[in-house]
C-alpha cells in the first residue's frame, strides 16, 4: 500500500490533513496511526497565534464551517515541545507552514530546514480565514509562485504548496509554482462559505466568513484534483471530504498520488482502519498489483469516443 509523492516514502497513501490533527499525538487514543503515511501537522506561523474569537465551528449539511482563524504555538515551541512528541510515533512529519509575509514564508523555512524529523513542507498559501496572508497568495499565480521560490530558496525539504479553491485556474497555480521549485501541490483547501442564524440575524460564526469542509465539497475537489493533474507535471495529494474508501478511490483515479483526510476525524477516527481496509479489499477485487497503479487510472466515459 505505500506510495511514493515529492521523493517521501509513505506506507500508505493516506495522510493526516493540518489542522485536523493537531500536533500529530492528539488522536493517539482513538485512531490507528498504522494505517497513516504522514502527518501534516496544524499551521505553523514564526509566533503564536491566538486565532479567530468564538463562535468558530458551525456544523452543515454534510460538512462544516470553520473559522478557527490558524491559532497555533508559534514555530519555536513546536520545534521544542510538539516536534519530539509526535517524531516518538514514528510517523512521517510534514511542517504545514503559513506566513503574513514572503520573508516570514522564507524563515519558516531555513528553520525547519535546520529540525531534524520535519520530512517536508506544506506551504499555505490558501487559507480563508486571516487577514494577512493565506488566500491571498494562493489566488494569484504570480504570487504563488513568489511564495513557492522563497520557501525553496529556504530548504532542501521537499516543498508542497497547498492551492486554493478560490483561483480561477487552478492548473496554471500549478505550473507556475512547478517553475518555482515546488516538488508536489496539494488540493484543495476549504472554500469561502458562510451561515446565518435566521432567528438572531447575525452570522453564525464571528469571523462572519468561514472555511467549508466535508463530504459536502468533495465533487468540487475531485474536479479540480483531476484538472491539475492533467494540466501539469507536479504530483498531487487530493483532499476534500474523504470518508470511506470509494471516496479516496476517486481523487486516486482522476490523478491524485496520496490523499489527506479532515474533517472525518472529527466525526470517526476509525476513518483511517476502514478506509485503508477499504483501498486494500479494492486492490484484491480488481487485481490490481500495487495502489500506486490507481494513480490517473480514471477510464473514458461511457459512450465516449475518446
Amino acid at each position: 500500500m505505500g506510495v511514493e509523492i515529492a521523493g517521501l516514502k509513505l506506507p500508505t497513501p493516506l495522510i493526516a490533513a493540518s489542522g485536523t490533527f493537531g500536533y500529530g499525538d492528539e488522536y493517539q487514543q482513538v485512531a490507528d496511526y498504522d494505517c497513516i503515511g504522514a502527518i501534516s501537522v496544524k499551521g505553523l506561523y514564526l509566533e503564536p497565534r491566538k486565532g479567530c474569537p468564538p463562535p468558530r465551528i458551525w456544523e452543515t449539511p454534510s460538512g462544516m464551517l470553520n473559522a478557527i482563524g490558524l491559532q497555533e504555538v508559534g514555530i519555536r515551541r513546536f520545534l521544542a515541545e510538539k516536534l519530539p512528541v509526535v517524531r516518538a510515533l514514528g510517523k512521517i512529519v510534514i511542517a504545514n507552514i503559513c506566513g503574513s509575509s514572503l520573508a516570514e514564508y522564507g524563515e519558516l523555512a531555513r528553520i525547519l530546514d535546520q529540525a531534524e524529523g520535519v520530512a517536508g513542507i506544506e506551504v499555505n498559501i490558501s487559507c480563508p480565514n486571516v487577514a494577512e496572508g493565506g488566500i491571498e497568495f494562493g489566488c494569484d499565480p504570480d504570487m504563488a509562485a513568489r511564495a513557492t521560490e522563497v520557501v525553496r530558496r529556504g530548504t532542501r525539504l521537499p516543498v508542497i504548496p497547498k492551492l486554493s479553491p478560490s483561483a480561477s485556474d487552478l492548473a496554471a497555480v500549478a505550473r507556475r509554482v512547478a517553475e518555482a521549485g515546488a516538488d508536489a501541490v496539494s488540493l484543495i483547501n476549504t472554500i469561502p462559505a458562510m451561515a446565518v442564524d435566521v432567528e438572531t440575524r447575525r452570522p453564525r460564526l464571528a469571523n462572519v466568513v468561514g472555511g467549508l469542509s466535508g463530504p459536502a465539497i468533495r465533487p468540487i475537489a475531485v474536479r479540480m484534483v483531476w484538472e491539475v493533474a492533467r494540466g501539469s507535471r507536479l504530483p498531487v495529494i487530493g483532499m476534500g471530504g474523504i470518508a470511506n474508501a470509494e471516496d479516496a478511490l476517486e481523487f486516486l483515479l482522476v490523478g491524485a498520488a496520496a490523499v489527506q483526510i479532515g474533517t472525518m476525524n472529527f466525526v470517526d477516527p476509525g476513518v483511517w482502519r476502514h478506509t485503508l481496509d477499504g483501498l486494500a479489499a479494492y486492490c484484491r477485487r480488481h487485481e490490481v498489483p500495487a495502489v500506486r497503479t490507481l494513480t490517473g487510472a480514471m477510464l473514458p466515459a461511457a459512450g465516449s469516443r475518446a
